[in-house]
């Protein structure tokens, strides 16, 4: 009896973490360049029945929620007219460095230019290789060519360098939008891809999918948790029988 009360909780747990990735893409709805989360399932453990079952009958503890990775589909482009602001067309990733120091991965295409002159994402990471803008240079006159070159009138002042990995989903997240490679996901080599100046690439999330993902996990957490009811009753009835 108590596998089942098992069961029916893992489930509940399963579904509450499907729930909390659901809710992180909701709320990065509109977030430059974020992938969205994808989740499966998998089976527990199973066990042989007890006394009174057949020889081959196999009894589960219910089933966990795995992550599986991201949807690195492109997100639709959307024109902002910011002369830093540029968009990657087709995989690929701009490579940064963060302020601990860590080397990492993003498609965050909202760049500004920091007081020292570093050229940065909006979350403060460094894009690499390092560009340097000038003092004096005004970003007005800036502008991102298909290639990627960074020109202030006649002056270039850099050039963006895309890279990608030989399997995406096996990307490390690492919060702030960023993904780090590991041995899985195989180390960054330079793309040829083209970008676009004054876009930013929205966030893949389909709402509508994920609000009716949510409700379907709704509903199944709610079912779960009936049935550790159940569980309950059906236990205080056999502790009745005893007494």
């Amino acid at each position: 009896m108590l596998e089942g009360l098992y069961t029916a909780a893992a489930g509940m747990a399963a579904q509450q973490q499907r729930m909390d990735s659901l809710a992180n893409d909701v709320a990065n709805v509109n977030t430059a360049g974020y992938k969205s989360v994808r989740t499966g399932f998998r089976d527990l453990v199973y066990a042989q029945s007890g006394r009174g079952a057949a020889a081959n009958v196999a009894t589960g503890a219910g089933s966990a929620v795995q992550t599986v990775g991201r949807n690195f589909n492109q997100g639709a482009l959307r024109q902002t007219g910011q002369p830093l602001d540029v968009a990657l067309e087709g995989p690929g990733f701009l490579r940064v460095r963060t302020p601990d120091g860590r080397e990492g991965l993003t498609r965050d295409g909202s760049l500004r230019v920091t007081n020292t002159g570093q050229l940065v994402t909006s979350t403060g990471a460094q894009v690499l290789p390092p560009i340097n803008f000038p003092a004096g240079v005004s970003l007005n006159e800036v502008a991102i060519g298909r290639d990627g070159t960074i020109t202030a009138g006649n002056r270039t002042i850099g050039r963006l360098q895309a890279v990608d990995v030989s399997s995406p989903q096996a990307l490390t997240a690492a919060g702030d939008n960023l993904f780090v490679a590991n041995a899985q996901s195989g180390a960054p080599r330079n793309v040829d891809i083209t970008f676009a100046g004054g876009y930013v690439e929205g966030s893949n999330v389909e709402l509508s999918d994920a609000m009716v993902d949510m409700m379907n996990s709704q509903r199944a957490y709610e079912l779960a948790s009936r049935a550790v009811r159940q569980q309950d009753e059906m236990a205080g009835i056999a502790n009745g029988i005893r007494r």
